[in-house]
């Protein structure tokens, strides 16, 4: 398992940054831990196929393709959005995800929203047969116990560990797994505070913080401004980030140490979730708008 910690040099002070993307190819970064323990459940109850959820560039569709075909899986992606269906070729990752072998179903994104009830999933069962269920984002208590090994020993060190936040199951686990003296900062990709809820579901303390302020408009959107940090960052310190996750948790951070948020020579350590394969379709969406593209290793 390939993972590194990167320093670099802000406008005050040095961060280091846990390069936790790189620990697979294809099911990178905290998509690699939430499948982990779900995978080997799957194989435990003898399932055949997974079946998930997410949107047209979701970086869990595009993990759970490639590790169901890797562990001998059939794999159902319900996608939201039905005018997707004939957008395939056009979108990098439902292309990758087919490739992998994942059959989809496109729904309205009105019936997306009772993906969770019972009739929906009842409904669900009577068109594909049995199914291992992962939650969009692949968020469970298996997907939490992988985050927890995020952290290791060698991580005691540092004072603060931030990470961005999507459905609540990567920060969950880093918050279970941090030290008394350690505190837990997310930044959430969508707007509001609602998921303080969910992280209380799987976490076992309160060392932790959401900051709410670096959505860039919410989910999946991005702004001139936080392109231009991004190719900045890039340039600097040749690692790539994702426009919806990680980039905006790395700008929130340099506006925090800004803002003297952090006490004097504080240990800050990021944890880079991964996410890059939605770039290329990001840079489609952006390109559009003649924006500059978002430079990463392709």
């Amino acid at each position: 398992m390939n993972q590194q910690i990167i320093k670099f040099k802000t406008t005050s002070q040095f961060v280091s940054i846990k390069r936790d993307d790189l620990i697979h190819p294809f099911v990178s970064g905290n998509k690699y831990r939430k499948l982990n323990y779900n995978l080997r459940e799957a194989k435990l109850q003898k399932a055949t196929t997974l079946l998930t959820f997410g949107g047209a560039f979701s970086n869990h569709i595009a993990a759970v393709a490639f590790a169901g075909r890797d562990n001998g899986l059939q794999t159902i992606g319900v996608i939201r959005g039905d005018e997707l269906d004939n957008q395939i070729a056009q979108n990098p990752t439902l292309q990758f995800a087919q490739e992998n072998g994942m059959q989809f179903k496109f729904v309205s994104r009105a019936a997306y929203r009772d993906k969770d009830s019972p009739d929906f999933l009842l409904a669900l069962q009577a068109e594909f047969g049995n199914f291992y269920l992962l939650p969009e984002g692949g968020t469970n208590g298996l997907a939490v116990k992988g985050c927890e090994e995020i952290l290791t020993p060698e991580d005691a060190d540092f004072d603060y560990i931030c990470c961005a936040v999507g459905t609540g199951g990567t920060i969950s686990g880093i918050i279970n797994s941090t030290l008394p003296h350690q505190k837990v900062l997310g930044f959430p990709a969508l707007k509001g505070d609602f998921l303080s809820n969910d992280i209380r579901k799987f976490a076992n303390n309160e060392r932790w913080e959401l900051i709410t302020d670096y959505h860039f408009g919410g989910y999946a959107k991005v702004t001139p401004d936080l392109i231009l940090f991004l190719n900045s960052f890039y340039e600097q310190t040749k690692i790539p980030l994702d426009p919806v996750y990680t980039g905006k948790m790395v700008f929130g951070l340099y506006d925090l140490i800004q803002k003297d948020y952090f006490p004097e020579n504080a240990k800050i350590l990021l944890i880079h979730t991964g996410g890059l394969q939605g770039i290329a379709g990001m840079n489609e969406k952006i390109g559009l708008k003649n924006w500059p593209k978002i430079k990463f290793d392709d």
